[in-house]
């Protein structure tokens, strides 16, 4: 997963507002009096919010499972002459050398860990590496999104150098969204084919929550997207604020 796709994922999410998360991490932060450390970008991918928290003064480390995704945050970080630890690591087991005042994970990334066992080792995780009473952010595609609007449809997008299509099912047994992804790359007069297929898993808010707690976490904020309003039964984005409940 995110091999071949890895080079082609900055041009798919050239409308991503990252500054508009970046901007609400800090409104979380301030709003639980959370310091602006070391911070930790779990699920980093190409490192747009790695690189969008480090240019506000955050001193950052990013972990990924996937080298190809890695390379193409490393070599922004050379280019833009900024000091960030890139670790290829996933998140299931991943190892620091220290805590970090505050983790985010941002874009779904805890709807790729499909397993309910799998994603209690990362809160617990987590939990492991967060300082004191420090903050763990995240987001999630709501159940509602991954079914009713993801799941079961298909996506077509003709642009000038890529061309992709996304067919998606859900499986109402699992709650497992299958997304089969198809890109064709322009290169002069030639198009290069590529194939993945990622897997999503839908969590209630009850079920995060749970598993937060079973990791020995506060849960002291779920909200909508970038909000801090109450999810609604139709909301796409849902955002969880966990803390530390100090060593």
């Amino acid at each position: 997963m995110y091999q071949d796709f890895a080079y082609l994922y900055d041009a798919l999410q050239k409308d991503v507002p990252y500054g508009a998360f970046a901007d609400y991490y800090e409104k979380v932060m301030e709003k639980f009096n959370n310091p602006k450390g070391l911070c930790l970008d779990l699920g980093c991918g190409t490192g747009n919010m790695t690189m969008e928290l480090s240019s506000r003064g955050f001193d950052m480390i990013g972990v990924d499972s996937s080298l190809e995704m890695l390379d193409v945050a490393r070599e922004k970080a050379c280019d833009a002459e900024k000091s960030i630890l890139y670790l290829n690591q996933d998140m299931t087991s991943f190892e620091l050398y220290g805590t970090v005042s505050t983790v985010v994970s941002t874009l779904d990334c805890i709807n790729y860990v499909t397993d309910e066992d799998a994603l209690l080792k990362v809160f617990k995780l987590v939990n492991n590496y967060l300082d004191p009473k420090g903050l763990f952010i995240f987001d999630i595609n709501s159940e509602y999104k991954l079914r009713h609007i993801l799941g079961d449809n298909t996506y077509v997008d003709d642009g000038e150098e890529i061309f992709y299509s996304w067919q998606n099912s859900f499986d109402e047994k699992t709650k497992i969204c299958t997304f089969d992804l198809t890109f064709f790359e322009k290169d002069e007069d030639c198009y290069y084919r590529y194939d993945e297929t990622h897997y999503e898993r839908a969590y209630s808010v009850e079920e995060i929550t749970m598993l937060l707690e079973k990791a020995g976490m506060e849960v002291v904020g779920v909200y909508d997207n970038l909000s801090f309003d109450a999810p609604k039964d139709k909301s796409e984005r849902i955002f969880f604020v966990a803390r530390e409940k100090g060593k």
